[in-house]
This record gives C-alpha cells, sequence and structure tokens, in this order.
C-alpha cells in the first residue's frame, strides 16, 4: 500500500506541478522511474533483450555433458575456504560441487608495493581438470550457479578457460581467458560463455573463482556457492566478435531509435538473392507497411556493405525494419529518442554513488577512507566509483558533475522532472570536490580500491593513504566546473556566492602553481590526467578563464582567457597532411612532434569549449577570427575522419606521425604498462591504419597496448566537439557527427549491440564485480584485437575494455541531452 501510495503522490505532484509534461516517452520506463521515487532508487533489470537473455534462445544443434567425476576428484582447490561435493542444491539429478568460505579473513587487504591498498583479501577457486579435451566441434559452455550468499546484495563469479596447446592456430583469438558472470543469490541461474574465437584444441582446464572483498553491511559470515550441469554446446548463428561486417543475414542499426528529422540508416550483411534490393519500414503497432526503398551496395575503407536509408521518413512512432525475411525488432522513431537514455545512465550513476546507501546495491559505504593533508583529515566517502571497482577520483567526479549540470540546463525548460533529477545528481558530485579542498590549493586527489570497509573510524581496515596533491591541472579545471555551477544552481544564493568564492581562489592556485612549475607536477600514472599535454593545458586554463569571466565580468579573467588560448592556437595543424588534404588536428606542444591522442580518459573536447566561449564571451576582441578560425579548421578535421570508418558513423582516433613513438616523455604519458616492444608495435599499428603520406598515418582506434583500452570516452568526446562547432558554424553536417556516435553506442555497430545496458536490444553484461548490474551502465568501450584496427567486442567480460565506467556515462549524457 506504501508503494502505491508514493506512486499516487508523485503523479499528483508532477501533474499538478508540470502540468502533463511527460517525465519519459516511454510509458513503461516512466512507471519505472515513479517507482524508483523519481530515481532514488535502482530501476528493474530486465534481462530479457539483453545478449544473455536472447543467446539463452538460440538453437542448440549438438550438446555434450561435460564429465565430472562421481567423486570429484578431477577438482582442485586453491586459496580460501574449501569445495566438496553436495546433494544439497542440484539441476543435474546428482551431486554438485560446492565452494564455502568464510567473508573475513581477519587480515588486511594487501596489494603491490606500489599500490598496497589496490587489493582484495584474496580467492576462493575451484579448477576442474579435463584432461587436454578438444572443444573444437563447440562454440558455447553451459552451466548452473546456485549463490547462497547471506546478505548479498550483488553476487558474482569468475570462470576461467586455459588451453595448452603448444601451436597457435589461425583463426583463433585466444587461448585462455576470464569471464565475469553476474548472478542472482538464492536461485539457479544458466550461464554461458561464447567460445568460438578459443582455440580449444587441448583444454586443460577450466575453474570458478570469487574475489574476496569484505563485508557490505549487509553480508553475513559466510557464502556458499553450488556449481552444476556443466555442458557444451554448438549453437546457431553465434554472434560475432570482431571485424567491420555485421553477422550473416543480420541488419545491424540504432537499437534505440532515430531522430526524426535527419538522416536514418542501418547497415547489412545479406545475399542480394534473399533482399532482392529492396527493404520496408513497418509500424509495430498495426503491422502495416509505412515506407519502402532501394537496398544499396556501397564500398567503403573498411569493405563492401549493404545499407538501408529511410531519412526522408519522419513520422515519430515504433517501427521494425524488414529485409527479405529478416525483421527487426522494434525501435522507436522520435524527437525525444534520446530522454530516456538519460533516465538510464543517470540511474547507473547514482548507482555507483559513494558515502551513500543505494537501496540493492549497498550501504553506506567507505566513510572510513581518508586523505591526510598538514595534519587534517577528510573522509573520502562521496561522489562516485569510479567504474568496476571501487575506486574514486575527485577530478572525475568533477568531470561528470559538470555533464549533469550541462544535461540540466537542456532540459530546464524542456522536461522539468528530468531536469529536477539532472540538477540533484549534479549537485551530490559538487559536493564532493568542494568537500576534498584543504583551502590552500591542495585536495584528496584520488584513490585506487577494491574492497568494501567496515564503515567503522578505527579499525583494522581503516585507510589514510588517498593521495592529495596541488596541480595547476586540476585547479584550472575545477575553478571552471565551480563557475559553472555557480551558474547553473538555481534558488541557492549562498551555494552562488560560496561557488564564485572558491573557483576565483582555485584559479588563483592554478595561476600561483603555473608560475612554478607549468604543465607537470603529475604524481601518479593512475589518475586520468596523467596524458594531459601542454595545449591542452593552455586550452583548459583559457576555458576556465572565460567561464570565471561569464560569472563575474571581470576583465582580468578576459584577458587570461585570450593569453592562454595563444599556446593552444599555435599548436593546431593549418597545412594539410596527404592527399585527403587533412588539417585542424592539435599537437601537444609548439615542437609540433606529437599529435594529441587519446586512447582512454578523454577530454578532447575542451580545445572547442575554450574557442566557443572565447567567442562568446569576448565577440569584439581583435582575436576573435582566429578562434573562429580555429573552430572551423577543427570542424573540417572531424569532416574529414568520417570516411574512414563508414558506413558507420564513429569518428575514427585521428592522425598519428610515424616519429611518435620517438618522444619519451609523451609515449609514456599516453600508453601505461606498455610492453618492452611498445615502441616497436607502434609502427606495426599505424601500418594497419591508413597511409596519408611518408610522415602520417590515419587511425580508426586508438594506438594502444594495456588494459587501458576502449574507446567509448575518445569517439564520445569527439562528438560533444562536433556538436559545440556545430553550433557555432550553424552545420548541420558537424551536427549529425555528433549524433552518429550516439546511433554506434547503442547498435549500429557491427555487433548489433548495445552498450548501454537496458537501453535499446542486445545489451552484454558488463564487468561490475563491485555493483553487478545497473540499468544504465556503460563500459570503456570498443577494443581492437593485437595490433589491429578493426573493431573487437567479444562476450568475454572482463576489465577494462568492458568495465563500466561514470566517464563514460558522464560523456554519454552531455553528449545525448544535446540532441
Amino acid at each position: 500500500m506504501r508503494q502505491i501510495f508514493l506512486i499516487v503522490v508523485l503523479l499528483t505532484f508532477c501533474n499538478v506541478v508540470f502540468g502533463q509534461t511527460k517525465i519519459s516517452i516511454d510509458t513503461k520506463l516512466e512507471k519505472e522511474i515513479i517507482q524508483s521515487g523519481i530515481l532514488h532508487s535502482p530501476l528493474p533489470v530486465d534481462e530479457t533483450n539483453s545478449y544473455e537473455g536472447i543467446g539463452l534462445t538460440k538453437q542448440v544443434l549438438e550438446k555434450q555433458a561435460l564429465t565430472v567425476a562421481e567423486d570429484f576428484s578431477n577438482w582442485s582447490h586453491s586459496g580460501y575456504g574449501k569445495i566438496s561435493s553436495s546433494k544439497k542444491q542440484s539441476v543435474s539429478g546428482k551431486n554438485s560441487l560446492r565452494m564455502e568460505f568464510s567473508t573475513s579473513t581477519g587480515k588486511r587487504a594487501r596489494g603491490s608495493d606500489s599500490d598496497p591498498d589496490y587489493a582484495v583479501y584474496g580467492h576462493c577457486s575451484a579448477k576442474l581438470n579435463v584432461g587436454g579435451q578438444n572443444w573444437e566441434n563447440y562454440n558455447r559452455i553451459v552451466f548452473h550457479i546456485y549463490p547462497d550468499c547471506e546478505g548479498a546484495r550483488v553476487v558474482n563469479i569468475d570462470l576461467n578457460i586455459e588451453n595448452h596447446s603448444d601451436k597457435i592456430k589461425e583463426g583463433y583469438n585466444r587461448q585462455s581467458g576470464g569471464h565475469l558472470v553476474q548472478l542472482h543469490n538464492r536461485e539457479w541461474n544458466t550461464c554461458f560463455l561464447d567460445i568460438d574465437e578459443y582455440q580449444r584444441d587441448n583444454i586443460a582446464q577450466i575453474g570458478f573463482s570469487v574475489s574476496l572483498k569484505g563485508k557490505d553491511n549487509t553480508v553475513g559470515d559466510s557464502v556458499i556457492y553450488y556449481i552444476d550441469k556443466i555442458e557444451l554446446q554448438l549453437i546457431d548463428d553465434p554472434e560475432i566478435v570482431s571485424g567491420w561486417q555485421p553477422g550473416e543475414n543480420r541488419v545491424v542499426y540504432s537499437t534505440s531509435g532515430y531522430l526524426a528529422n535527419g538522416p536514418k540508416t542501418a547497415i547489412l550483411n545479406m545475399d542480394e538473392s534473399l533482399h532482392k534490393n529492396s527493404f520496408t519500414l513497418i509500424d509495430a503497432n498495426n503491422n502495416q507497411q509505412v515506407y519502402s526503398g532501394k537496398v544499396i551496395n556501397k564500398k567503403t575503407t573498411t569493405g563492401e556493405f549493404n545499407i538501408v536509408d529511410f531519412s526522408d521518413f519522419t513520422t515519430s512512432g515504433i517501427y521494425q525494419l524488414k529485409v527479405g525475411e529478416v525483421t527487426t525488432p522494434e525501435f522507436r522513431i522520435d524527437k525525444n529518442v534520446w530522454e530516456p537514455s538519460l533516465w538510464r545512465t543517470m540511474n547507473f550513476v547514482f548507482g555507483q554513488r559513494c558515502g551513500y546507501a543505494v537501496p540493492g546495491i549497498h550501504g553506506e559505504c567507505h566513510v572510513d577512507l581518508f586523505s591526510e593533508h598538514n595534519g587534517q583529515r577528510i573522509s573520502y566517502a562521496g561522489g562516485w566509483h569510479d567504474a568496476g571497482d571501487l575506486s574514486q577520483q575527485t577530478l572525475q567526479t568533477g568531470d561528470v558533475a559538470f555533464n549533469f549540470f550541462e544535461a540540466y540546463n537542456q532540459y530546464k525548460s524542456k522536461n522539468p522532472v528530468l531536469a529536477a533529477r539532472l540538477l540533484e545528481e549534479a549537485r551530490w558530485g559538487l559536493d564532493f570536490i568542494l568537500k576534498n579542498r584543504y583551502g590552500d590549493g591542495y585536495r584528496a586527489s584520488s584513490m585506487g580500491l577494491v574492497i568494501w570497509q567496515d564503515g567503522i573510524v578505527d579499525s583494522f581496515d581503516d585507510i589514510t593513504s588517498v593521495r592529495v596533491q596541488n596541480l595547476p591541472f586540476d585547479n584550472f579545471l575545477y575553478s571552471a566546473y565551480e563557475a559553472y555551477a555557480a551558474m547553473s544552481i538555481p534558488d541557492d544564493p549562498a551555494m552562488k556566492e560560496h561557488l564564485e568564492t572558491v573557483a576565483k581562489e582555485d584559479f588563483a592556485f592554478a595561476m600561483e602553481q603555473d608560475a612554478e612549475i607549468g604543465l607537470g607536477g603529475f604524481i601518479s600514472m593512475f589518475e586520468h590526467s596523467y596524458n594531459t599535454s601542454k595545449s591542452q593545458y593552455m586550452a583548459t586554463a583559457s576555458w576556465a578563464a572565460s567561464m570565471l569571466y561569464k560569472l563575474t565580468g571581470d576583465d582580468f579573467y578576459a584577458q587570461k582567457a585570450t593569453e592562454y588560448i595563444k599556446y593552444t592556437i599555435e599548436c593546431q595543424q593549418t597545412d594539410p597532411i596527404g592527399e585527403p588534404g587533412i588539417k585542424g588536428f592539435f599537437y601537444r606542444d609548439t615542437t609540433k612532434k606529437v599529435i594529441v591522442h587519446y586512447n582512454h580518459q578523454s577530454r578532447e573536447q575542451v580545445y572547442m569549449q575554450a574557442m566557443a566561449l572565447l567567442c562568446e564571451t569576448q565577440p569584439d576582441h581583435p582575436e576573435y577570427k582566429n578562434w573562429a578560425r580555429s573552430i572551423e579548421l577543427y570542424g573540417g578535421y572531424l569532416k574529414s575522419l568520417m570516411p574512414y570508418t563508414a558506413p558507420y558513423g564513429m569518428l575514427a582516433s585521428g592522425v598519428y606521425g610515424v616519429n611518435e613513438n620517438q618522444d619519451d616523455d609523451s609515449f609514456d604519458h599516453l600508453h601505461l604498462f606498455q610492453p618492452a616492444d611498445a615502441r616497436e608495435m607502434y609502427t606495426v599499428q599505424l601500418k594497419n591504419g591508413v597511409q596519408l603520406d611518408e610522415g602520417h598515418y590515419l587511425k580508426r582506434f586508438p594506438v594502444w597496448f594495456s588494459i587501458f583500452n576502449g574507446n567509448a570516452a575518445v569517439h564520445l568526446s569527439m562528438g560533444k566537439a562536433a556538436v559545440i562547432c556545430a553550433k557555432f558554424l550553424n552545420d548541420e553536417e558537424l551536427k549529425q557527427i555528433g549524433l552518429e556516435q550516439l546511433y554506434w553506442t547503442v547498435g549500429k555497430n557491427p555487433f548489433g549491440q548495445s552498450l548501454i545496458y537496458g537501453e535499446g536490444r542486445n545489451y552484454p553484461q558488463k564487468d561490475n564485480f563491485s555493483s553487478g548490474i545497473i540499468v544504465g551502465e556503460i563500459p570503456v568501450g570498443i577494443r581492437t584485437l593485437g595490433n589491429d584496427d578493426t573493431p573487437y567486442w567479444p562476450q568475454t567480460n572482463t576489465s577494462c575494455y568492458k568495465e563500466v565506467w561514470v566517464t563514460s556515462a558522464g560523456k554519454w549524457i552531455s553528449l545525448a541531452s544535446e540532441f
């Protein structure tokens, strides 16, 4: 009754205060939002349209039980706890394997000497020796798991596969791998891993492993996992994992839908005899044909494709594409097609809150995690957990808070309910960047963490190693965010006044440190500002100064904004490169030896943010034409990248110089944990791109070597920059480039998968071992395999490409709110 009463009150409130304002165009989602108390508890997870849910409906052509000895003698155990055979839980009618361990080891978690607090307490592992079996006749392994974990809100387990073949066979991507599986507590879970990409001619063993990550406030003293009925399957119509071509007889499209006005295309891989050069658009409500067209054959730099184009159709509704005998699931055409995704990605970020009891995910956490400076101590609870682990970065929380403020300003006059909730989440992040100020330029900055703490101050698991630093780049960026927040927050004069004060102070701290060290002082490679270039640094300083000028009207800041941007302008390429005549990108510094790139975190949009805000705040300045010219050049650069990923809309990573690997400083700041032969691999990766001239190549995906790969933040940042240019230049082509970054993310990619869980269709589980499945979670992004320059997106669920990341969510919110 209480829930029904709450729903009635909220509906009445929305109707009375906002008239007939729709919370969302998605009726089902709207009800879920209201039931969440307008997103004060996470949205319900619907696995029906997930990759895993759809996968379980595929036809099984053959199957074979994986032989397990009756006495379980071919199982071995390592780590904490124990394993045994059990009759208590079973789906096979025989004994299951029981893994049991205590949730507390009585010892402190210890990691490496370089990062001692980034550690779990240990592991409990069970391995099944299969003796070198050949699994090449099967493409999937299926297993059933029953977790019995007292008080656990989030339950998952790692599956590990090891192939011990001495000879690497062509056609396979890996011999071994680890896959994180999310589970429902106290019920049998049917799980699978598609293994077509694994070399599996000599499988030595498979294993199941659980990490001991400390106790959330509801977790009991011990946990049990039952594992049963492991079998191999050959399934029909397996998913592709790499390349540009969609799967056979597949239509890939934006599973969230399309904006009513503007280009609308989908890509298919189908024999002409099947599609017969025609397609139709079907109204899903009455199954009537509303549009038809010809299938277009197109050759691009990535291959030969069949394309359907229904851009001329602009009527809002829910539709399906029919090509030959293939009919897609439903999708929406609407002018507000992205609003549901904003609710969902906000739901994910809310679920990542630290220092807050998130219903169904975790209790109040990390209040006993501290920074220390000059005899003072600040609890580092607050903001949002960085990713699938429990790490935190103040600057990243600042980035995401700013993205929420941006979205709030876009929607405050269009959808007041959505705007109000965006503002609330923005203020949660803002509070964190304010509370971590020590008042002398220093701030608590970051912490790598993978455990829950007991929440008791001065107990054995207190941590006081949160990094503290006083960097000019950080303080320039904080001052910009604080100034923007001061101009955004309504009806709170005291907070506005305070924000103006701290924005001025942080800018002054930044200037003071800038005079002393300039670009530098980056003390931790784990912080996502480590790759900052001098040109980006100066653009950030200019942007911050323009923000303060806009807030205060003080000419001092206007002058500083124009001074700082001069350096950035000198770093832009103005002469055409190669036969395509590409220009407009930025170098890291004025030596123009190394071009600006990003392979993980990206703030590429700051160049255009700085230029556009200068033009807005100082339109009569003598240098205005240079700033406008810079925007025009960069907009042209983005346009020049689009043909290299066609017919998809993902922006290519950009132009690379052949000698960039010889600049040690920039190379080491951009490529963390690089292998010994990284500089040789750099050349190999460039040659897998497109040669522009003797000195330059164009790469569709970034150059990367280590675990830090995945390009969602990269192309979403570039998409944001495209929209900034589009607004200034009144350029529809650039606006569409920004929009295409969204389409790629939700299914108009070779895999036909939405990268945002619960948004659109065919969304896979992500690596979020700390918080489980959260609607709206979005990963680091699609990567490449080895030195290739083609997309790679297997089911195998591991960090960091499939790890969830609030940075990706923030960039999605920033870009999607533009439409």
